[in-house]
């Protein structure tokens, strides 16, 4: 891709306010083959009283209360929990959905456990390290009923994740001094290692094929934008750098017509609250 075509097709970047509802119009629902892939190994329904962490928007919330499930969810970015507040109130099957910034903000005295947790957006935590996303796994687990399954999800292999290179940008212009988390191929014992530090017993996994597909450029970046990986990028350098940079890292998956395609597979780890 040459300089003059990156500079002619860069789209602008989207202001912060309107961060949130990209990921909730473009982003989210790149991950439905997980959510689906989850709630039916592990039978989510009327039994179910799921927390999840890192709810975002709240689209996997609004599909396990579309299978019968009683739903809680925390998120620390607030503009995503007002538009999860509003997806979730427009549906009956999630009007009884509670959500806050921790779990101390969903339950209450009396409340009956979870019996499934999940932390389905892997960069859930990103500003943080291991042992933080541990700490936030434990706080949620000690609200389960013991032998409750909490589901883990992370990139697959590199080589079969389109995005990898996309990420790869964010992790090469962010601060190498920063305590962010910079993005990297997920490890093959990385969510076992995860869930044994939170005191988790792994017990079973998947793979599931997410692609992400825009309708254009611009919607790629923008949707890629607005997951917070590229933030501490754009904090070291600036948000026209990042755009373009990315732009040219999304360009070789621009088809013919004009959409993008970026092949992804995921992997989700199931543990059990000891």
């Amino acid at each position: 891709m040459t300089p003059t075509l990156v500079r002619r097709q860069r789209p602008s970047p989207s202001p912060p306010r309107s961060r949130a509802r990209d990921w909730a119009e473009i982003q989210e629902r790149m991950l439905v083959p997980l959510y689906e892939a989850v709630h039916e190994r592990l039978e989510v329904g009327t039994a179910t009283r799921l927390l999840s962490l890192g709810c975002g928007s709240g689209l996997a919330l609004l599909m396990a209360a579309a299978r019968g499930a009683r739903v809680c969810g925390i998120d620390t970015d607030e503009r995503r929990l007002d538009l999860a507040r509003e997806r979730l109130a427009a549906h009956p099957a999630a009007a009884t959905a509670r959500l806050g910034t921790a779990p101390e903000d969903v339950t209450g005295p009396g409340d009956p456990p979870f019996t499934l947790v999940t932390a389905f957006d892997p960069l859930y935590c990103a500003d943080g390290t291991a042992h933080d996303m541990a700490a936030a796994l434990a706080r949620a687990a000690a609200r389960a009923r013991r032998g409750a399954p909490v589901v883990l999800a992370g990139w697959g292999p590199p080589e079969r994740c389109a995005a990898s290179g996309a990420l790869r940008v964010a992790a090469r212009l962010a601060d190498p001094m920063s305590t962010a988390a910079h993005w990297r191929p997920n490890g093959r014992d990385d969510l076992e290692d995860l869930a044994r530090l939170a005191g988790l017993r792994p017990d079973g996994s998947g793979r599931v094929a997410c692609p992400y597909g825009y309708a254009d450029l611009a919607s790629a970046v923008r949707g890629l934008l607005s997951t917070g990986a590229f933030d501490a990028a754009a904090r070291t350098t600036d948000q026209e750098q990042v755009s373009k940079e990315l732009t040219e890292a999304v360009h070789p998956y621009l088809r013919g017509d004009g959409t993008v395609w970026m092949p992804n597979v995921f992997r989700y780890l199931i543990a059990r609250v000891m």
